[in-house]
C-alpha cells in the first residue's frame, strides 16, 4: 500500500452527518450578536447539585463495577418504572445500566446476534444511529411507521424493530394503542420491540401531568404489554431530564431473557457504568423536583420560542413532546438552513433523519434563557 491510498481496515460507515453543519456554523458564528447554537439537543443547564454531591461521594471506586449495575441502582430504575413510568412490578434483575443511549442502540442489533439477511424496522423520520445500529451487525435497515406496510418478504425477516416515542426529531408521541398494535404486530412475526423513551419526562400539552395531560407512555406499560416483557426493551437516558449527558448515563429493562444475554455479553465486552456513575444515576432516579425544575425551563424556552417561530412563516409539526421543534416554511431544508445561519441561529436540517426530513428543519430547546431570547429577537426582525 502506498502513501494515501485509502486503508482496507475500518468500517466504511457513512460519514457523521452533523460534519456538513461546519459552513452553516462559521457563517452563524460570524453574526455580530454571537452564534445561537439550535442545532443539538445537548443540555446547557447545570447538572443539579445532589447528583455531583452523589457523584463525589462514590469516587473512591478502587474496584471493578459489575457489569449489571448494582442491586441499588437497579432497584430505583424498578422504583422510578413504576412511580413515573405506569409500569409497576419490575424485577431489578430485568434492568441493565448502559453507557448513555447512544451506545446501546449502536450495538444493539449486533448484541442480538442479528446479521446479513436480517431486517431492522425504524421509523421513518428517525435518529441516524438505528441504520448505524443495523450496518454494524450486516443487518438491512427499513425505514416503516407500520409493519403492516411492508411487503410480505420483508416481514418476514424483520427481527428488530425500534419505537421511538417521544420522537426525535419529531416529537410525535405514540398513545398506549398506537404501541400497542406495533407489539401485537411485532411479537406475531417473532421480532424484539426495543422502544427508545428518552424524551417520556418531557411531554407537552396532552402529554404534560403538569398542566393536566397524561403521562407519555412505555412500551412496558401493562396497557400496551397486555401484562408481558417477552421480546420487549424499553431503553432510557438521564441527559435530557437531569443534565447528565456528560455522565453518559443510561439503562435498558425487559424482557429477562434478552436482559440476561446482554450482561453476558457486556461482561465479555468490557461495556461497564462506572460505578460513581451508577451511584449519580441512583441519587437523580430518586428525586423528581429537579426533573420538573428543568422541564419548567424547558417550557418556558418552548413557550417564546413556538410564536417566534410560526410568526416568521414557519408550520410546526408533531412536537408533542421533547426537546425539539419540527418546523418547515415551505422551503428546501439547506435553503432554510442557510436563511436561519444569516440571522446566526444554526438548526438541525430535517434530512439527517432519513429522506422523509426533507423541507423540515429541527430547532433545540437547548440554549440558555439569553440564547433563546436572542433567536427570538432575530426571528421577529427577519424579512419573512
Amino acid at each position: 500500500m502506498t502513501a494515501g491510498e485509502p486503508t482496507p481496515f475500518g468500517l466504511h460507515l457513512p460519514d457523521y452527518p452533523w460534519d456538513a453543519l461546519v459552513p452553516y456554523r462559521e457563517t452563524a458564528s460570524r453574526h455580530p450578536g454571537g452564534l445561537v447554537d439550535l442545532s443539538i439537543g445537548t443540555p446547557v443547564d447545570p447538572t443539579p447539585q445532589l447528583i455531583r454531591t452523589a457523584l463525589a461521594g462514590a469516587a473512591d471506586a478502587h474496584g471493578y463495577p459489575t457489569t449489571h449495575g448494582t442491586v441499588a441502582l437497579r432497584t430505583a430504575i424498578s422504583a422510578w418504572f413504576a412511580r413515573r413510568r405506569g409500569v409497576p412490578g419490575l424485577d431489578p434483575a430485568d434492568i441493565l445500566p448502559t453507557v448513555g443511549s447512544k451506545e446501546l442502540v449502536a450495538w444493539l442489533p449486533l448484541l442480538l446476534g442479528l446479521g446479513e439477511g436480517d431486517v431492522v424496522v425504524r421509523p421513518s423520520v428517525a435518529y441516524p444511529t438505528y441504520d448505524v445500529g443495523a450496518h454494524l451487525a450486516g443487518a438491512t435497515a427499513v425505514a416503516a411507521d407500520s409493519l403492516a406496510d411492508l411487503p410480505a418478504e420483508v416481514r418476514a425477516r424483520v427481527r428488530l424493530v425500534w419505537i421511538n416515542s417521544p420522537g426525535n426529531p419529531t416529537g410525535e408521541v405514540l398513545d398506549a394503542e398506537g404501541l400497542r398494535t406495533i407489539v401485537d404486530d411485532a411479537r406475531s412475526l417473532g421480532a424484539v420491540v426495543a422502544s427508545d423513551e428518552c424524551y417520556g419526562e418531557l411531554g407537552w400539552g396532552r402529554w404534560d401531568p403538569a398542566e393536566g395531560g397524561e403521562p407519555v407512555p412505555s412500551v412496558l406499560d401493562p396497557r400496551v404489554c397486555n401484562g408481558s416483557h417477552e421480546n420487549l426493551l424499553a431503553v432510557y437516558s438521564l441527559s435530557k431530564q437531569s443534565n447528565l449527558a456528560g455522565y453518559r448515563a443510561a439503562f435498558t429493562a425487559g424482557d429477562p431473557a434478552i436482559i440476561a444475554n446482554l450482561v453476558n455479553s457486556r461482561k465479555h465486552a468490557g461495556m461497564i457504568v462506572p460505578y460513581p456513575v451508577q451511584e449519580a444515576m441512583r441519587v437523580a432516579l430518586g428525586d423528581d423536583a429537579h426533573v420538573a425544575a428543568q422541564k419548567d425551563l424547558y417550557r418556558r424556552r418552548r413557550a417564546l420560542l413556538v410564536p417566534a417561530l410560526e410568526a416568521a412563516g414557519f408550520t410546526i409539526s408533531g412536537s408533542a413532546a421533547g426537546l425539539y421543534l419540527w418546523a418547515s416554511n415551505g422551503s428546501p431544508t439547506w435553503d432554510t438552513i442557510d436563511r436561519l445561519a444569516g440571522l446566526g441561529i444554526l438548526a438541525g436540517p430535517g434530512t439527517f433523519y432519513g429522506d422523509a426530513g426533507e423541507g423540515f428543519i429541527r430547532m433545540a430547546l437547548t440554549g440558555s434563557d439569553e440564547r433563546i431570547g436572542a433567536a427570538v429577537g432575530r426571528l421577529a426582525d427577519a424579512p419573512r
